[in-house]
């Protein structure tokens, strides 16, 4: 793409809406994308908001001025009555990490982490993987499911107490349980930078080669959950690439008619 093909040129603001996210992948990902389309007068910011009411008094006054946002932890569910439009595969998922800002100044709401998740899995994914573990039940992990549900496969959420009637929690998890279950992706954030020694607490040695652990933190690269699977033989996959992979579909939905 040429910077003639980039977003309103009054509209050079760009930012991440979260909570606790001095972190964030997405502004050094977009900081290094704008140099390298040469759009040198293009920023990505940190909105930094510790309870979502502030959108209204710190992002909203800005928005004449903003091409797109982001937004991760913890506010992908909670976003969305902020918006005046949410797409339809987004209503589905339940979540939104994508705004664009209408030609109007209506705000619609899209997910890119489904087209990231579902990019990076499919490279690893083999036919003995047909039943998952989707580890916490936040806005990612609604994402992950519907991707598993769309590549037909079955799938149970854990998490520290039941979210359903499907549902488990870690006191549920057994040999049994992990043997049939062969693709677990931690959608927790437990072992991220700087606690790096956290992980969620599975019976992991009941973990074999036939394992493949996706962890959707990137930071560090090796969480102590991947590093627990590797050991035992596990396949394993980080975050990374599905960032970067829903980072340039959001692009691309910003530069869209």
């Amino acid at each position: 793409m040429n910077p003639s093909s980039a977003p309103d040129s009054k509209k050079k603001l760009f930012g991440l809406i979260g909570k606790d996210i001095a972190y964030s992948f997405s502004r050094s990902y977009f900081t290094d994308k704008f140099r390298d389309l040469g759009l040198n007068d293009y920023r990505y910011v940190n909105f930094d908001l510790q309870n979502l009411d502030q959108f209204k008094s710190v992002v909203a006054p800005q928005l004449d001025h903003i091409g797109g946002l982001n937004v991760t932890i913890p506010y992908k569910e909670e976003i969305i009555p902020y918006l005046d439009e949410v797409d339809p595969e987004a209503l589905q998922i339940g979540a939104v990490n994508t705004i664009k800002i209408l030609p109007t100044g209506k705000l619609k709401g899209f997910n890119t982490d489904a087209f990231g998740f579902e990019a990076s899995l499919s490279k690893m994914l083999r036919p003995n993987h047909e039943a998952a573990l989707i580890l916490g039940t936040g806005g990612a992990s609604k994402a992950v499911a519907f991707v598993l549900e769309k590549l037909g496969l079955s799938f149970r959420f854990v998490s520290r107490q039941k979210s359903g009637e499907e549902s488990l929690t870690y006191a549920d998890l057994d040999e049994l349980t992990l043997r049939s279950h062969l693709l677990i992706v931690n959608c927790t954030p437990l072992g991220t930078f700087p606690e790096i020694d956290k992980k969620p607490d599975l019976p992991y040695e009941y973990l074999g080669s036939d394992h493949l652990l996706f962890d959707l933190i990137y930071n560090p690269a090796k969480t102590a959950f991947l590093r627990e699977g590797e050991k035992r033989g596990a396949k394993i996959l980080n975050g990374s690439q599905m960032l970067e992979k829903q980072a340039d579909r959001a692009w691309a939905i910003w530069n869209s008619p």
